[in-house]
């Protein structure tokens, strides 16, 4: 469908020389447009489950090449100014979403109708799907991929990656509850109807330890859907001494009858942890 598109972006990521041309400059803006608009995506599900995703490496191509032909400008609210080259996103009221007073979400970004924003950063790249909120100075970082109807605490930090273009972002799948000043980076996936436990931190290295069977069993850059996770830590022998290792631990799974509306504090309960 956008076979015409992707021939014009790949063809400027190899030449740079081409960014010059009228051609290329609307390509690069029309690809970036489709983004805003959510036609495009730079990672989407194959499935509808969202057992498998794809990186769309060409797309992520776009943003990159967006950056380098738009002018540095002057941008003032007020007695506010900033000096930047990347436009924000305007008319919340026409794309149904509800944009608090100190919410920004840079063009490219897109928001779906029935998305809320806090006082809150989107990068440019990202997909916010419906009835999704995102709190108080959480931040949604470039190409990172949050699906329906998902809840970002208060500074929460969703890490954004635009290079190496094959790398795949963060994902958060449907229903997650994701608890306050919980950090996901490195292309990790947090999936379906998980929640993290405040101030849990996934990263792509960082041991994710189902603790629920009789033996433990380690996940890498990888929430398994309904996993109940909070902090913790396991013990590991470094040349000067055994010292405690930062990890996060899987206590739990979600269960059916817990609605996902259910309150963080309500789901831990069911686990003995307040």
């Amino acid at each position: 469908m956008y076979e015409a598109l992707k021939r014009s972006i790949e063809a400027a990521w190899e030449d740079r020389s081409r960014l010059k041309e009228p051609e290329t400059d609307a390509a690069i803006r029309e690809a970036i447009r489709l983004v805003d608009a959510g036609e495009l995506r730079t990672a989407e599900p194959l499935d509808p489950g969202q057992h498998e995703w794809r990186v769309n490496e060409w797309v992520k191509k776009a943003v990159l090449l967006y950056f380098p032909i738009q002018p540095m400008r002057k941008m003032q609210g007020g007695e506010l100014e900033w000096f930047d080259k990347m436009e924000l996103k305007h008319d919340y009221d026409r794309l149904g979403v509800r944009a608090v007073p100190s919410a920004v979400a840079r063009y490219g970004a897109y928001i779906a109708p029935g998305a809320i924003l806090m006082p809150s950063y989107v990068n440019i790249g990202a997909y916010v799907d419906t009835g999704t909120m995102v709190d108080t100075w959480a931040t949604v970082g470039s190409c990172a991929q949050i699906g329906k109807h998902v809840h970002l605490s208060g500074g929460v930090g969703i890490g954004g990656v635009l290079e190496p273009v094959q790398a795949a972002p963060v994902i958060i799948e449907d229903n997650c509850f994701i608890g306050s000043r919980s950090i996901v980076v490195e292309g990790a996936r947090v999936c379906r109807e998980a929640v993290l436990g405040s101030n849990t931190v996934i990263t792509g290295s960082t041991h994710i330890i189902d603790v629920t069977g009789a033996e433990p069993v380690t996940y890498k850059g990888y929430v398994p859907p309904c996993s109940v996770v909070v902090p913790g830590s396991y013990r590991k022998q470094f040349p000067a001494g055994e010292y405690s290792v930062s990890c996060a631990l899987i206590i739990g799974r979600r269960k059916k009858s817990t609605d996902k509306k259910t309150s963080l504090n309500d789901t831990l309960r069911e686990f003995g942890i307040s």
